[in-house]
């Protein structure tokens, strides 16, 4: 079995970049990242881009008693994303699904507090956009960003990841105008499989990662100054 592709998130961003790096010309990119653990990757994506880092809030939506299994994603801007055939196949009733919504929202809320500090989300109308995250596995969470991005107008969405499954692609490439994976290894396993270090990204880390990718200063001091968390 192959695993451990890359060391950790950050790792896994300088891949990517290296797969983007055709877009550092383009005018008006901007990058978002899917908090948490997407928060280390599109950073080091945003500086070898030289572009703006903010994140789109996602938050997956787990099977009641089996919540690591997705039955769906809610977004910011009331975007609600579920999946009817696991509805139905696994008998999930409409109490139980608002259950999970609500809960949810609550937490996508707290994030959108603690990580943006005050400050507007970015102004993505009529700008490129690059939507990335550390993995994607049913790319449901992925699907919801981008639905919730379309409502605010940007000239293109660019999904962005390391690693996904082949399935997840395939959708993604249906609604994002293209979809950049460096690994899509068959089979799967999941998105922890593919790094060495797949700890969980702490709330503190998102914010000194977007705070340094705000701060101006030589190639590489912002790197160094968000792993002092």
């Amino acid at each position: 079995m192959q695993t451990n592709t890359f060391i950790d998130r950050r790792e896994g961003g300088r891949a990517l970049a290296e797969s983007l790096l055709p877009l550092s010309s383009w005018p008006d990119l901007v990058v978002l990242a899917l908090p948490r653990g997407g928060v280390p990757v599109a950073f080091e994506v945003a500086r070898a881009l030289g572009a703006p880092l903010d994140v789109c809030v996602v938050r997956k939506l787990g099977v009641p008693g089996h919540e690591e299994l997705a039955m769906g994603a809610i977004a910011s801007g009331g975007v609600e994303m579920i999946n009817p055939r696991t509805v139905r196949e696994l008998q999930i009733t409409p109490d139980e699904i608002r259950r999970v919504i609500d809960g949810e929202r609550r937490e996508l809320e707290r994030r959108e507090l603690a990580y943006r500090d005050g400050r507007p989300p970015a102004d993505v109308r009529g700008k490129t956009v690059i939507v990335v995250d550390d993995g994607l596995a049913t790319g449901a969470s992925m699907t919801a960003a981008v639905t919730a991005l379309r409502q605010r107008e940007p000239k293109s969405i660019v999904v962005a990841t390391p690693v996904a499954s082949s399935s997840a692609c395939a959708s993604l490439r249906r609604i994002a105008d293209a979809c950049v994976c460096v690994l899509s290894p068959e089979p799967f396993y999941g998105v922890g499989m593919w790094y060495a270090d797949f700890e969980q990204t702490t709330d503190d880390e998102v914010r000194a990662l977007l705070a340094a990718s705000r701060t101006p200063g030589p190639a590489g001091s912002p790197a160094n100054a968000a792993l002092t968390v």
